[in-house]
């Protein structure tokens, strides 16, 4: 159900997690509210608050889908590192929930366990995607594939791309070819 068809008695914590993305996504984490999500399924504001004791916690939920979600779409793509920046790319452009939400620095006291073990997965997958000899090393290409991925999502966001009518798909094949250059041997 899109939030845009209103929230019709079903399952409302479902529903305000389906909204927070499209909230995310039209607006990033910064202007993201429990009440923006409340108006956006057109229920009271109160409503929320059944399910969530407040935006930590709304946030921390989608936190955990989106960490679900971008690992499977990682391991689908199964391209080690490349394919991470282009996968995330695509996911970031079509959810808005990108590591600034997964790991947000607000959730670290959220005692979320469905949330952790989905982050921890992530980064389990991350780390066995780096073509590395070592823990240092695949964590300076994790880290610098992460950096490259949510630069080119940031900029496509921010409508850096918009002016030469770039598609989504252009900007995620920059992102997957600049990560290629990272791992490549020197």
């Amino acid at each position: 159900m899109s939030a845009k068809q209103g929230y019709h008695h079903g399952d409302l914590r479902a529903a305000l997690i389906g909204a927070s993305f499209e909230l995310l996504a039209e607006c990033g984490p910064q202007k993201f509210s429990v009440a923006a999500a409340a108006r956006k399924l057109g229920v009271s504001s109160a409503a929320p608050y059944r399910h969530f004791p407040d935006r930590a916690h709304l946030l921390s939920a989608v936190s955990a889908v989106a960490a679900r979600d971008l690992r499977a779409e990682i391991l689908a793509a199964g391209t080690g590192l490349p394919g991470v920046a282009e996968a995330y790319v695509r996911f970031v452009a079509r959810t808005g929930a990108g590591f600034p939400v997964i790991f947000a620095a607000e959730l670290y006291a959220v005692p979320d366990d469905e949330r952790r073990e989905h982050t921890r997965a992530l980064m389990t997958t991350l780390f066995d995607l780096a073509p590395a000899p070592d823990h240092a090393r695949a964590l300076l290409l994790v880290e610098a594939t992460i950096a490259v991925a949510q630069g080119y999502a940031s900029l496509y966001h921010d409508g850096f791309f918009s002016r030469s009518a770039h598609s989504i798909d252009d900007i995620a094949a920059r992102a997957a070819e600049a990560a290629a250059a990272l791992v490549r041997p020197a």
